[in-house]
């Protein structure tokens, strides 16, 4: 059997691209050159994806990324705004192949596919709904550091840390829009606190209830605020936390 000639996929862009300069040329195209250069790279990128079936997984990334800038460039124009979706989910879908063919070695990809589909999900969002556009951008990376936990929860309880704090920050850049300043940080110290108290509970770290404390009783100050009450909360902790000390030194004797 006769090794395959490069020589062949050349010859037929070579044909192709004469015969759309020659259509453009008669007035029967007006794009022949978007046309050329896009199908080009999907003929690229096709190549490179077949190389998936002999295991080279690598050949995802040129593969997806060349077949997306294709796709990018014959994209309508009445389609354009989506053109960093597309393209961006073309990169990310690349992440994604890598992950599930080997879902153990490379849960790496896990991080990359996320902050990826989230850039591309955002844009589309974004394009109607502008204000929404910032969370769901900052949702989906966190999203995916929970995914990383689940991978391996023993091993990879850190990744709630940042899963928890990135989707407090996409709450907050919703909530910053409808309630005060105190308010929104109060609503950022309750998250942080139940980030830290999932770590306690599914991570069995048991240091991490201090911080989930400290942090529940900040952003319960700050919510408590919503209501007016917030001074008196003050002034009870105040009070409390100056009784208990009195208590101790009197016991201690």
């Amino acid at each position: 059997m006769k090794r395959f000639d490069p020589r062949i996929i050349f010859g037929i862009l070579l044909i192709a691209g004469g015969g759309l300069a020659l259509a453009q040329t008669m007035g029967l195209l007006d794009n022949a050159s978007d046309i050329f250069w896009g199908g080009a790279f999907l003929a690229a990128g096709l190549i490179f994806l077949t190389l998936l079936l002999g295991g080279h997984w690598w050949a995802s990334f040129p593969g997806f990324t060349l077949a997306a800038l294709g796709a990018l460039i014959l994209l309508p124009e009445s389609l354009d705004q989506f053109g960093g979706a597309l393209f961006l989910g073309g990169i990310a879908l690349s992440f994604w192949v890598v992950y599930f063919t080997s879902r153990t070695e490379r849960w790496w990809a896990l991080i990359p596919a996320g902050v990826l589909t989230a850039l591309a999900v955002m844009i589309v969002v974004a394009e109607r709904y502008e204000e929404y556009g910032g969370a769901v951008f900052l949702g989906g990376i966190g999203l995916s550091f929970f995914a990383v936990y689940i991978t391996d929860r023993a091993g990879r309880w850190w990744a709630l840390i940042p899963g928890g704090v990135l989707v407090t920050l996409a709450g907050m850049t919703i909530a910053a829009e409808r309630v005060g300043e105190f308010q929104t940080a109060g609503l950022f110290f309750l998250g942080l606190a139940l980030t830290f108290l999932l770590v306690a509970l599914l991570a069995g770290m048991n240091w991490a209830y201090w911080p989930a404390l400290v942090l529940g009783i900040m952003g319960f100050l700050g919510i408590a605020s919503l209501l007016n009450i917030a001074n008196y909360l003050w002034a009870v902790v105040l009070i409390g936390a100056g009784a208990f000390m009195l208590i101790r030194y009197f016991l201690n004797k």
